[in-house]
Parts: structure tokens; sequence; C-alpha cells
């Protein structure tokens, strides 16, 4: 199933709406991590209608979710500008994530512009990037459209730089749609491990743009890793549509347990 069919296959319940997590979206044994923070952000913007567009999102995986899940939102704060959501999708195990999402509209009184979040130079254009092996990767895979963006070579380094688009992201809000894809990346330090079971802690993603914008789904992807000791790392990410202009960047804290 994809995201819209499960969402037009959702029933609401207080506070939100139940849905089901279908295999196909899984990775090991808990939800994808993109699937289960769209579903919170379509909670959060089903609670106020005329909510500026999202800016940013924090976002915690505490927990494994799979099977049914109920998706529940609630206002924090809405001030003149800028609106704070919290969300939460529990499982049968308890909780199994929390985000915090601020919508924030326009200041046209602000005469800052700055845009410093270049594509990586040696990156290869769409037309020409070759697709990833259909049966490589998670559970949830198959969803997507990848194609490796960085020339191969000998040495290994802790980044990771793909094109994505999902495959069905038919009727979907286009910022939830991001949402889902964004975190469809391996760490970027599996360059350095290979395989190795992985548990995403923290996401925090920024947008850049009030409306996501492309040519064909198709999206940049990267994940550069920074720190790993013990167990925990940390990473930089960026995405970029096919005009070379930025539209989100995060950080993400995982667990490597390889």
């Amino acid at each position: 199933m994809s995201l819209p069919q499960v969402l037009a296959a959702a029933r609401p319940i207080d506070g939100g709406f139940a849905a089901t997590v279908p295999e196909n979206w899984m990775q090991g044994r808990t939800s994808y991590g993109g699937f289960s923070a769209a579903l919170a952000l379509v909670a959060a913007q089903r609670l106020v209608d005329g909510l500026p567009p999202l800016r940013s999102a924090t976002v915690n995986f505490v927990g494994p979710l799979a099977g049914e899940v109920e998706v529940r939102a609630k206002l924090l704060r809405q001030g003149r500008n800028a609106s704070w959501i919290s969300a939460e999708v529990t499982g049968e195990g308890g909780v199994g994530l929390t985000a915090t999402f601020v919508f924030m509209g326009a200041v046209e009184a602000s005469s800052l512009h700055l845009h410093e979040v270049p594509m990586p130079a040696n990156v290869i254009p769409l037309d020409q990037a070759v697709p990833l092996p259909e049966r490589a990767g998670p559970s949830f895979a198959p969803n997507l459209d990848r194609r490796f963006a960085l020339p191969q070579s000998g040495e290994k380094v802790p980044e990771i730089c793909w094109w994505e688009r999902i495959k069905d992201a038919e009727g979907l809000d286009p910022m939830v749609a991001l949402i889902l894809l964004a975190d469809a990346l391996p760490p970027g330090v599996m360059p350095l491990t290979g395989p190795a079971p992985i548990s995403s802690m923290t996401w925090l993603i920024n947008l850049l743009t009030p409306l996501p914008e492309t040519d064909g789904g198709w999206f940049l992807l990267r994940a550069a890793g920074n720190y790993a000791e013990k167990g925990c790392s940390s990473q930089d990410m960026a995405i970029w549509n096919t005009r070379g202009e930025a539209v989100a960047v995060g950080m993400q804290s995982i667990a490597i347990f390889g």
C-alpha cells in the first residue's frame, strides 16, 4: 500500500486518526522513519485550519511501530505568525514517535537573503545517473525510485548521495511527500561499516521553502556522517530539487550496532 492508500483507509479517533503500517513500509521491526513522521505531520496539519507553511520539525524515534497505530496531534501555541503543534504515534508497545512541528508565515519586513547550501560539485545529472539494484535495501525501498548521484570511488568516505522519488505520491500534500522521502537514505557512515543494524534516535529537519517543487518528483538526498563513537553516530543531511535549489537541511542521531 502507498501512503495515500493508507490515509484513505484510516479511521478517525479522538485527537487524530488510526492507521495501519503496511509491511512494505517497514524497516526491520519498525515502521520506516519517514513514513511514521509523515503520519504525524498529516495529523498536525488536520488539527488547525489555515496553517502557514511547515518550516521545521523535530522528531524523536522512541520505539518500534508496526500494525495498527494511533496518530494524535496537540496545539502547543498559535501566535500571530507561527504555530507549534506536537504529534505522537503510538502502537501496541506504546509511544513509538513524538514530533514537534513549527508552521510559520513569511515575514515581509525582513530584507535578509542568504542561500548557502550548494549542491555537491560532482553530482551526476539525473538523466545520467545509474539506478540502484531493485532488490537492494530495506523493505520500504521498492516504494522509491533511486539512482546513484556520485561517481564511484575506491575511497571509503562517510557520505551517501542519491537521487530519489516516491513512486506513488498521488494526492499527497507536497510537504508530507517530502517528509516521507527525506529519511530514505542509509546512514552516511554506512560506507565505512558495511551493512549493520541501525536505529534512528532523533531527527531535525528545517524546510528552506514554503512549497517543495521539483521535476518529476525527483530530489537529491545527501547524508554525511561527522561523528561516530561507541555506537552513536551524528550526520548532516540536505535535500535539493532538480534545479539545484536546496529545499531542506537537517541533522540526525543514529545508533549503529556494528
